[in-house]
C-alpha cells in the first residue's frame, strides 16, 4: 500500500506533471487509488478523464472553497465548457494566484482550442 502523501509531496508531484514529467502522471494515477487529496484527484481526472469517479471523489473530499472551485473548474474543462472555465478561472485566480493546477488548466484549454 502507498504511504499517504504530504501536501508538499502532492504539490511537487503536480508541478512535475505540469512540467511534462510522464513519471509524475503515472505517480498521480497510482496515488489516486488510495489518496483523498482533492487536488491530486483532480489532477488524476485530468490525466485520465475516463477513470470512473475521480472528480466525484475530489468533490466529496473538497472541504475548502479553493478545493471546491478547483473541482468545478476541472469539471467544466473536461466537459468542454470553455466559457465557464474562463469565468471560473478568472475568479479563482484572483483569490488563489498560487494555484498552478488551475492556471495550467486555463493555459491548456487555449492550447486545445
Amino acid at each position: 500500500m502507498l504511504a499517504h502523501m504530504t501536501r508538499a509531496d502532492t504539490d511537487r508531484l503536480i508541478r512535475q506533471y505540469i512540467g511534462g514529467d510522464a513519471a509524475a502522471a503515472t505517480g498521480i494515477l497510482a496515488r489516486a487509488g488510495s489518496d483523498d487529496d482533492p487536488t491530486l484527484l483532480v489532477a488524476a481526472a485530468l490525466i485520465d478523464p475516463a477513470a470512473p469517479g475521480l472528480l466525484d471523489r475530489a468533490a466529496t473530499a473538497a472541504t475548502t472553497s479553493r478545493a471546491r472551485q478547483t473541482v468545478a473548474i476541472a469539471a467544466a474543462h473536461l466537459a468542454g465548457d470553455a466559457d465557464r472555465v474562463d469565468a471560473l478561472v478568472r475568479e479563482h485566480l484572483v483569490d488563489h494566484p498560487d494555484n498552478l493546477l488551475v492556471a495550467w488548466i486555463a493555459t491548456n484549454r487555449y492550447k486545445e482550442s
